[in-house]
Parts: structure tokens; C-alpha cells; sequence
């Protein structure tokens, strides 16, 4: 399978749908998003963003928190809980961007399904309502996430088991 961007769809007034192909077993893919390390290297948004506090308590009640910086002055945090992990195959949380005051939450259950030698991931946010899924939208979310993604995939597999 050759590396497609994310796609994502809308579903009823306030989900979505998020879907991506990586080039990693899930196993590794997870790792990606639970090692504080990892994430600090990949999930860093448009070109330019930095991460510079990456805080991740990875177990059930756990919080993280993950603060960005545009290098420039600008930036931005995000907050959250973890609910449930299965290892190597889902991660269910709750988020909300501070920007300063705290957005709704974002309820995300992340899934990673092998597909060939890669993995699908399946990602479904719900947000409180219509106007808060259109406004997260309209932040460049999408563009954000793929590129980051990118970023990830990026990563040789070697990088991902040490």
C-alpha cells in the first residue's frame, strides 16, 4: 500500500472521522503515540512548530499535556485524560486546547488495525456540538494533523522499536 494522506469525515452533527495508512506495524504506531519521546519528535503540526513540554501519564486517569510554540512567539497547549488503552491497539482520551481558556472536550478513540505490513489508524472525535466541530475545523486542524503524520511516517522503523 503506497502512503495516503489523512482523510476524514464528517459524521452526524459533531463527529469525525479521521483515517491514515502508516508504513508501521500498530504495534510501533501506538508506541508512537504513548512514548513522550516519540511524540515530542513527530506530532508537531505545520512546519516551523515545536513542542517543547510533552508531559504523558499513559495508563487509565493519566493526564498529558502538550504545549507548542511557533518559535516566533506564538503557541498553544493542549490538555487531556487518558480513559483506556489496549495496548498496540487503542487509545481512548479526552482533550481540550487552551487558547487560553479551555475548549470543549474533545472525546478521540483512536484505533490501529493492521492492514497489510502497515497499519490503518481509525481516528473518531466527538465534540459537544456543530459549532465546536466548524470551529475546530476551521483552525487548519486537518492540514496540522497531516502533517504531523507526515512527520511520523517519516520516522524509520528502527527509531520506533529502540
Amino acid at each position: 500500500m503506497t502512503n495516503a494522506p489523512l482523510s476524514i469525515k464528517l459524521d452526524g452533527e459533531t463527529d469525525l472521522t479521521v483515517t491514515r495508512y502508516f508504513h508501521a506495524p500498530p504495534a510501533l504506531v501506538y508506541r508512537a503515540h504513548t512514548d513522550p519521546e516519540l511524540v515530542q519528535r513527530w506530532m508537531l503540526g505545520p512546519p516551523g512548530w515545536s513542542m517543547p513540554v510533552c508531559e504523558m501519564d499513559v495508563r487509565p486517569g493519566g493526564a498529558f499535556r502538550h504545549e507548542y510554540s511557533d518559535g516566533a512567539g506564538a503557541g498553544f497547549t493542549i490538555v487531556g485524560e487518558y480513559l483506556a488503552l489496549e495496548p498496540d491497539r487503542r487509545i481512548v482520551h479526552v482533550e481540550r486546547m487552551l487558547i487560553p481558556d479551555p475548549t470543549p472536550d474533545n472525546n478521540i478513540d483512536t484505533r490501529f488495525e493492521p492492514d497489510g505490513s502497515g497499519t490503518r489508524m481509525v481516528l473518531r472525535m466527538s465534540l459537544p456540538d456543530a459549532g465546536t466541530r466548524k470551529a475546530m475545523l476551521e483552525t487548519g486542524m486537518a492540514e496540522g494533523m497531516e502533517a504531523s503524520y507526515a512527520n511520523l511516517d517519516a520516522l524509520d522503523v528502527a527509531e520506533l522499536e529502540s
